[in-house]
């Protein structure tokens, strides 16, 4: 079974990826990766993504890593500003997509999206945040989370704003038919 379909338009590569029978995945909203979307210049790279991602009503920013084990969230989609370093990180489950990222590049995780980092540089770290009106949870991929994180994700509602481009962003292009 094929669980993600790649493509690419500009600097924008979607990938849609399908329910894997552990984790939901999201089949009608892709995973979308900008490549070089923020110029990594200034004493605190990591700043430039907070501004760029409230200003356009992602929030709740927060600075890390990415987690090295398969998890999704349920009730929010998510961002990813990498400000350092480069890594490998899985989407979709343990048949789904790697995709390399590097300071500058921005990833946005719709709910459902289950993501790993597989291997990173020492000084990999992003900046992650998510729609105004989204909270956050966890799930794993555990007996008995489904279907109830299904209907969770299935009640997301859209973010207002692309959190690179703003209104006029390419999120809202390729999430418009949902």
């Amino acid at each position: 079974m094929e669980t993600h379909t790649i493509h690419s338009r500009d600097n924008v590569t979607y990938v849609y990826l399908h329910d894997d029978g552990i984790f939901p995945n999201n089949a009608r909203l892709p995973l979308l990766k900008y490549r070089a979307a923020v110029a990594m210049q200034g004493r605190d790279p990591a700043a430039a993504f907070e501004k760029l991602f409230n200003d356009n009503d992602w929030v709740g920013s927060w600075r890390n890593g990415v987690y090295n084990r398969h998890h999704y969230h349920s009730s929010a989609h998510e961002v990813l500003g990498v400000y350092s370093g480069t890594a490998l990180v899985q989407f979709g489950g343990e048949q789904g997509v790697r995709v390399e990222v590097q300071a500058g590049d921005v990833a946005v995780v719709p709910a459902g999206v289950a993501h790993k980092r597989l291997h990173s540089s020492g000084d990999f770290s992003v900046v992650g945040a998510y729609p105004v009106g989204q909270t956050w949870d966890m799930c794993y991929g555990r007996e008995g989370e489904r279907p109830g994180t299904d209907q969770v994700i299935a009640a997301v509602p859209l973010p207002y704003a692309d959190p690179v481009h703003g209104r006029q962003g390419p999120l809202l292009q390729l999430w418009s038919t949902y």
